[in-house]
């Protein structure tokens, strides 16, 4: 029985299957993300992409929260109505999006389905199945990019002054083991019919959703015993127009968000594209390519935690952040220059990968009180989608016009490779701009006195 003023979060057990159920579902969203990413060469044989088709399909993710600013209004809407529902409805347009993208990649669609001949009627430049891809993967992105960030609220919710660094880290980690196991699955799934690896995932994000109903159980006995004990409220808490222009024009706030795009910029697109660089750099299978592109995350699966035990107990967040930019640009010109064995570069990749996000989202919330964490999370990630949408199609511009006339070749069946170097010079750049922002951060932080670097566990 809870004593006076506790509630179920003071329980270890409960606090831990929160963390569980949010994670489930973070992993069967970053499955879905990146189950096409081994198979890029399938999707210019079977659909007729082209590099440039490719990268526009993988930016349609970010078309909402870059155009439509999904990301921000997303967190301003679950500061304003809550965890439950908004999260409900983000889970639910995934599943959703899921769907219409395998359904514009199979048999039946290509044969003429319901929706061909209207995707056939505009656009004639594009063709049918990638215009309806497009489209899944548009209303995914609607889903997932606020989903994360009631994922991540869930998280600050409920371990806020308690072991944060280390939930957000464990989080992220689980999230990535999905990109992970997407990675070294769907090359294999491919074998016997390419879009089986999209049908998975499609699955996985409907099971996402009865997880999620679940964790809304939990959170519904959680607030009512939040309201028995008046102590425990805070009149801050409610949400303000105000805070959204708070945020801003707050320094500290504008340089870890700019760090935020330039960083994961340099880092999801090239995972989109990492397998077939591999295939076409070092002359890889198409399943051993995927399986060195999943390293990446496994190394992140064990480091993230740590490094966010570090930023728990011991502080230097700024500093991680700092080193894990540094460490980025290594990695891509190690690719971009270089014959070394792809596992080292992936290596330090993955180091990178886990020493800036244990350490960055954790410091948000010394920066924005809770009340805004929604909004500070969504705006970040809608700034973050700016790099996320512009970056695969610039990738697959970079490639196409480095490479001229492999595409055409490798439709008509010759043997032609890509050469990789210049689209990933260009985000050993992005790494230089991030470097920056980490250091301008940490001199922001000295200024106004967040206490970045001091630890994130209350004594």
């Amino acid at each position: 029985m809870m004593g006076k003023g506790k509630t179920i979060k003071d329980s270890f057990i409960a606090r831990w299957a929160v963390l569980l159920l949010a994670s489930a579902v973070m992993f069967f969203n970053y499955y879905f993300y990146d189950a096409l990413s081994p198979l890029k060469d399938l999707m210019q044989t079977n659909l007729g992409f082209s590099s440039t088709d490719y990268g526009l399909f993988i930016s349609a993710y970010s078309v909402p929260n870059v155009f439509l600013l999904m990301a921000v209004l997303g967190g301003i809407i679950l500061d304003k109505i809550g965890i439950r529902i908004t999260g409900f409805s983000f889970v639910l347009l995934m599943g959703l999006g899921s769907l219409i993208t395998a359904y514009g990649a199979s048999d039946t669609f290509l044969a003429g389905g319901i929706g061909y001949n209207f995707m056939d009627s505009f656009l004639p430049q594009y063709n049918p199945a990638l215009k309806m891809m497009y489209l899944g993967f548009f209303i995914f992105g609607l889903g997932a990019e606020t989903s994360i960030v009631v994922l991540s609220k869930i998280v600050v919710k409920w371990f806020k002054g308690k072991e944060l660094a280390l939930a957000l880290g464990l989080n992220v980690a689980i999230g990535r083991l999905g990109t992970a196991l997407a990675l070294n699955l769907s090359p294999t799934l491919a074998e016997t019919q390419w879009t089986n690896a999209i049908w998975v995932g499609v699955i996985f994000l409907w099971i996402g959703l009865l997880t999620y109903i679940i964790y809304m159980l939990m959170d519904i006995k959680f607030d009512r015993e939040v309201k028995e004990n008046i102590s425990l409220k805070d009149p801050e808490d409610e949400f303000k127009w105000r805070d959204l222009l708070d945020l801003v024009t707050n320094p500290t706030f504008i340089y870890i968000t700019l760090l935020c795009v330039t960083f994961y910029s340099a880092v999801f697109p090239f995972i989109k594209y990492a397998p077939d660089m591999l295939m076409n750099k070092y002359g890889l299978e198409r399943q051993i390519s995927g399986n060195i592109s999943s390293y990446l995350m496994y190394g992140t699966i064990i480091l993230t935690p740590l490094f966010g035990w570090i930023a728990d107990n011991k502080g230097k967040s700024a500093t991680l952040m700092y080193l894990g930019s540094a460490l980025l640009i290594v990695a891509h010109l190690l690719f971009a220059k270089t014959m070394i064995t792809p596992y080292v570069p992936i290596f330090l990749l993955g180091v990178a990968f886990s020493l800036v996000p244990a350490a960055m989202w954790p410091a948000v919330t010394k920066i924005v009180g809770e009340n805004k964490i929604g909004t500070a999370y969504g705006a970040m990630f809608s700034v973050q989608n700016l790099g996320l949408w512009a970056f695969p199609i610039l990738i697959g511009s970079v490639l196409e016009k480095s490479n001229p006339g492999v595409a055409e070749a490798i439709k008509s069946g010759k043997d032609a490779v890509y050469d990789y170097t210049n689209p990933l010079l260009m985000l050993a750049g992005l790494g230089v701009l991030g470097l920056i922002f980490a250091f301008l951060l940490k001199k922001a932080d000295k200024k106004q006195g967040y206490g970045l670097e001091q630890p994130n566990i209350e004594k």
